[in-house]
């Protein structure tokens, strides 16, 4: 693993998988994703990791035309390195996963390394009224279907962003095996170092929200990266903040944001983005760690720059 003496903070505005019920804070139109972006950035984040959703009922939603009503505001007001999912939502088509980032070709996106089956049907049943009619069906349908992530699906990302517009990757980790396939395509050449690799724990489906867990990901990916990678890691839901500090305590780096956890601290809804990365920046500083800058970050990962982005 490479050592770095700054810790990269990642903020995840909002995802796919929280709903308008579960959250009077998580963020839904161009304008709140915008307002917490900019937040988020100035209370710490190196990178913004972003989905769109529908701003009349909240949906995911792959549009580029939604992407690109927040995507040129949040750079124009930050310098943060703007990272665009390609794993969107249940349901969307590959062309969906890849509309979006393919008009913006931005610095980097997400990279999902495997199919799985990602279960969030538990959730369903925690609320006893729902705000939009397509909430509880889209969490329900969760049992019956898997998230599809495809040797084909990777390669074509990477092929059509990475080789074709110079965007490198968020290689998002749900299980050991999944280390297993970066590898498989740095062995091909079609992927080059530095990796990012993002240890994703608690999902069902995927590995759980166990620290060993986390020592087993790291001693796997030194044995098949070396050098070539940072880890960075973190625990959904209340798992979230003791994850992002024992990545960070092994020499990793940490993502915050209501896309991974919708709490501040236990029954306490957190009320933006922000709030997770001033406590998660207060957290590292208080360890004796530096926070890297987007320019620092930039430098790290080996970025294109925000010059040869298409928004």
């Amino acid at each position: 693993m490479r050592k770095s003496d700054k810790v990269i903070i990642t903020c995840a505005i909002t995802g796919s998988l929280h709903t308008p019920t579960m959250s009077p804070y998580l963020p839904i139109t161009p304008q709140q994703i915008i307002e917490q972006s900019v937040e988020a950035a100035e209370a710490g984040a190196a990178i913004l990791h972003l989905h769109a959703r529908d701003p009349i009922d909240g949906r995911p939603s792959p549009d580029p035309d939604l992407f690109m009503q927040f995507l040129p505001q949040i750079k124009q007001q930050t310098d943060a390195i703007i990272n665009i999912t390609t794993g969107g939502a249940p349901g969307f088509s590959e062309d969906d996963r890849l509309a979006a980032p393919l008009r913006a070709l931005p610095e980097m996106t997400s990279l999902n390394m495997g199919s799985m089956n990602f279960g969030v049907f538990g959730l369903a049943d925690k609320y006893p009224e729902w705000k939009h009619t397509w909430e509880k069906p889209f969490l329900e349908a969760s049992k019956r279907f898997a998230a599809n992530h495809n040797f084909a699906l990777i390669e074509r990302i990477i092929r059509e962003l990475g080789e074709g517009h110079g965007t490198k990757f968020e290689y998002e980790c749900y299980d050991l095996g999944h280390l297993y396939n970066v590898a498989h395509f740095a062995e091909r050449g079609l992927i080059k170092p530095p990796f990012l690799i993002q240890g994703i724990f608690g999902v069902l489906g995927g590995i759980g929200a166990d620290l060993e867990n986390l020592t087993a990901m790291k001693q796997t990916a030194d044995r098949l990266f070396g050098n070539d990678y940072y880890l960075s890691a973190f625990g959904i839901g209340r798992m979230q903040m003791r994850f992002l500090t024992m990545s960070a305590m092994l020499g990793g780096n940490v993502r915050v944001g209501l896309e991974d956890s919708l709490m501040i601290g236990r029954g306490q809804l957190a009320r933006s983005n922000a709030e997770q990365v001033r406590k998660i920046r207060t957290i590292l500083t208080e360890l004796g760690m530096d926070i890297a800058t987007p320019d620092e970050a930039r430098a790290m990962l080996a970025l294109k720059g925000p010059d040869r982005v298409a928004f």
